[in-house]
């Protein structure tokens, strides 16, 4: 990939790269963030030593927030609806800047129930989507089989929701990729300029090791290869990783935990194409599955959450596959669809997914709990004293499942801030809602000097 300069090497040791707004994390959340960045005008740095290898490499890319409402995560749902309702405009954007399909697919996703207790919690579960206003229609055995012949004669209930649909996670990222890379986006008119030094203008392949002070702001970042990248707005995007970043914010807490899902690729022989049109999310004696089929003829089986010493992060940050896990997915899947047993197991892939106290993400700049005009923190969380924000950046990590689903609204969320807009509606996500005291930032960067002197 060439940068603007026809540039393809990696910014040498030591070196000093200068941006509009520097990224920190290569996932599918960071990327989103560094192409609207640059649809807005600004130069674009993410920075990741391993792009797209972690938890979104994993995801089955289900944009489910209807299926994905669960209890007492109610506050999620305004977010949710947000990225939702941004996914077909946000998709066709970026195919048409990249020139790429991203694999944005609307059909409908079908909850299924084996039993007569799965039926019982699917209906519970419709009953609170009803009361927050969402639609999920039961059907008929034989109209869902009808839709999907071959699920199985023996499940006990199915309902269609019509407002959750999939995007291919492996695409999109692609299709960023080459968004990020090019001269402008389609369908505005500013364009970001390229990064001199970085790969294709955007790309810094090196791990950010902490974040850089100047007069109370943030200014930048620090890389393990001896570099700096110089930017006038940071954001850290890089889930787990986060913790590893020095010159953080003191009082800051931002208390992620790995949950790690295993995840199975099938490829589905050529006389049982489809195997299925819709994801089918089912319930199985209480326990959730989940079948995506991708438009190359493969699907995909996950659900699977594990805390467990098993999925500890490795250097790659990725942890090891849980046998039980692919035993319950593939057992699981066939009680709905009994062709899953098939099928070619192509791919068992475990992945951590960076999850908070509430489930929410961490997302806006870093201000005491409460956020703007005024708003109210969550009950039960802890608040801080009123001050301002940190200078020059921005959190958004923490969205656990939701990683995909709430990507182009943590896209525009970011660009606001960018543009110096808070939107109160977004306050309930304020990365500083945990934190017991307000972050000082003349304190954050005095630790950074002093980390630098007795180094």
């Amino acid at each position: 990939m060439l940068n603007a300069h026809g540039d393809t090497r990696r910014p040498a040791p030591g070196s000093t790269l200068t941006a509009d707004v520097a990224v920190i994390g290569g996932g599918i959340i960071g990327h989103s963030i560094a192409w609207e960045a640059k649809r807005s005008g600004r130069s674009v740095a993410v920075i990741d030593d391993a792009p797209g290898s972690g938890a979104s490499w994993a995801a089955a890319g289900m944009l489910a927030p209807v299926s994905e409402l669960h209890y007492q995560e109610e506050e999620l749902l305004e977010l949710m609806l947000e990225a939702s309702g941004r996914w077909p405009g946000f998709a066709a954007d970026l195919a048409a800047a990249a020139a790429l399909d991203p694999g944005y697919i609307t059909t409908p996703t079908l909850a299924v129930g084996a039993d007569a207790a799965d039926r019982r919690a699917l209906l519970d579960l419709r009953a609170v989507q009803q009361a927050n206003g969402l639609t999920v229609e039961p059907l008929t055995i034989r109209d869902a089989r009808r839709r999907e012949p071959l699920l199985s004669p023996g499940i006990a209930c199915a309902l269609d929701t019509p407002a959750d649909h999939q995007v291919d996670p492996r695409l999109l990222l692609a299709c960023l990729r080459q968004a990020l890379a090019g001269p402008g986006a389609a369908g505005t008119g500013s364009r970001g300029s390229a990064v001199p030094g970085a790969v294709g203008g955007y790309a810094v392949p090196d791990r950010a090791t902490g974040l850089l002070w100047q007069d109370g702001a943030v200014a930048g970042v620090h890389l393990a290869g001896g570099g700096t990248v110089l930017a006038r707005e940071t954001v850290v995007a890089n889930g787990l990783h986060v913790a590893e970043l020095t010159g953080m914010p003191l009082h800051l807490h931002l208390p992620l935990r790995p949950v790690h899902g295993d995840i199975l690729r099938l490829a589905v022989p050529s006389h049982l194409q489809p195997l299925v049109t819709s994801t089918v999310r089912g319930l199985v004696r209480g326990v959730p599955v989940y079948i995506v089929p991708r438009q190359d003829g493969t699907v995909v089986i996950g659900a699977t959450q594990r805390e467990d010493a098993l999925g500890r992060n490795n250097g790659s940050g990725s942890g090891a596959v849980s046998a039980g896990g692919v035993y319950q997915l593939l057992r699981d899947a066939q009680v709905l669809v009994p062709a899953v047993a098939e099928l070619e197991l192509l791919e068992c892939t475990s992945r951590a997914r960076p999850g908070t106290p509430d489930n929410a993400p961490l997302l806006g700049r870093v201000r005491p709990a409460g956020g703007p005009a005024g708003a109210q923190p969550h009950p039960g969380r802890r608040s801080a004293a009123a001050s301002s924000p940190v200078e020059g950046l921005i959190v958004a990590t923490g969205f656990f499942r939701h990683g995909v689903l709430l990507a182009p609204a943590a896209a525009a969320i970011c660009r606001e801030l960018l543009d110096g807009v808070e939107d109160s509606r977004w306050a309930p996500f304020n990365p500083c809602r945990f934190s017991a005291a307000p972050a000082r930032p003349a304190e954050a960067a005095a630790t950074r000097m002093n980390t630098k002197e007795t180094a």
